[in-house]
């Protein structure tokens, strides 16, 4: 498994006041997702980002980075077999996205994501 982008994700109670403070302060770019409770920024330049999130769709708590990696079943099954915390499990997620949450040392939550295509 190798990663190739890490993500912070910032809970906010807000998404549109947080997407305000972050495009029209900061001036990155909105990046619509398409899902009522996360939301990306982007610096124009370099294509860094954040996500903004309410609450996770579907885990039990909400991530502190998201971990793209390019095989998360392999990732998914190594967090296993060194006993990590798996907060929650691995799922294809009809946005397209597969993942599983795992709590690292010191208590903070991943989310170990693969971009999954629905068609296969």
């Amino acid at each position: 498994m190798r990663v190739i982008r890490v993500t912070a994700d910032l809970t906010v109670p807000d998404l549109d006041e947080a997407k305000a403070f972050y495009t029209d302060f900061l001036g990155l770019d909105a990046q619509d997702m398409g899902l009522d409770w996360v939301t990306r920024v982007v610096v124009p330049a370099s294509g860094e980002h954040i996500q903004l999130l309410s609450r996770d769709a579907t885990g039990p708590e909400n991530p502190l980075l998201t971990v793209k990696v390019d095989d998360v079943d392999e990732a998914y099954a190594t967090a296993q077999r060194l006993g990590y915390e798996i907060v929650h499990p691995l799922t294809t997620e009809g946005w397209g996205i597969r993942r599983f949450f795992v709590r690292a040392p010191g208590g903070i939550v991943l989310n170990i994501a693969q971009h999954h295509d629905p068609n296969e």
